[in-house]
């Protein structure tokens, strides 16, 4: 069983005992998602629900916890899995190993009203506007990252609503459609820094030739951070 002594010490038995019998779901694995794994584990939350299609790889290693050389190749779902049973034995872990898109809550059996609380770290506008609208109709606390790819200072990271946030191009993308579909707040974690020019200009990756952002291991899991700090304050009351 977890240890939780010291978070004890700073939050009081009642608010560990409330972590205990939480129940968050977890959209996105990487730079992000794994550092909000990390800190929800090593609060005590009791149970997760992980949701991410992609495997983990070599590119990964520069910033995303869950990776190692040993698990190269292998879902990131079970490789969070493996992480979870590590730290924490007793956390009730269920892994969905797809890329969520709008519509397939039912098909992959996320039932939004099961949750105490939605953490959404995808890319995906589409997706994250989903899971948005579905947790709010819920009536589950939801929180959202913006953009933390090519970045360089993680000082600059801001725990904002929606509507309060400015540099960030996803966030304006996020406040239109949002605004569109009646949500009228939305608690993020978005970067005040403007997006850094490429030092070297990767090459597409995907069949659309998508362009990666370039990263560093100091700055995706700030914003995790942050965000779990959000969600283990708020479940802890």
């Amino acid at each position: 069983m977890l240890d939780t002594i010291r978070t004890e010490y700073l939050l009081g038995a009642e608010a560990v005992g409330r972590l205990r019998r939480a129940h968050v779901a977890l959209f996105g694995l990487g730079g992000v998602g794994g550092a909000v794994l990390e800190a929800l584990v090593r609060a005590g939350i009791g149970a997760l629900t992980l949701v991410d299609g992609d495997d983990v790889a070599p590119s990964n290693l520069n910033r995303q916890i869950i990776t190692t050389t040993a698990n190269i190749g292998i879902p990131k779902t079970e490789a969070a899995a493996a992480r979870v049973a590590e730290i924490s034995p007793d956390c009730l872990v269920r892994t969905v190993n797809a890329f969520y898109l709008p519509g397939d809550a039912d098909e992959l059996g996320i039932d939004f009203g099961t949750f105490d609380y939605v953490a959404d770290c995808i890319d995906t506008v589409s997706a994250k506007l989903d899971i948005i609208i579905r947790s709010t109709a819920a009536g589950v606390p939801v929180i959202s990252a913006m953009g933390a790819g090519n970045k360089l200072h993680p000082e600059l990271f801001e725990l904002a609503d929606i509507y309060s946030t400015s540099v960030c191009p996803l966030a304006r993308v996020m406040r239109r459609e949002l605004k569109a579909h009646g949500i009228k707040k939305l608690n993020v974690v978005y970067s005040r820094e403007e997006a850094r020019p490429y030092a070297v200009r990767p090459e597409p990756e995907g069949e659309r030739g998508r362009i990666p952002p370039g990263s560093v291991s100091f700055v995706p899991p700030a914003a995790g951070y942050i965000m779990a700090g959000k969600i283990i304050r708020d479940i802890a009351g």
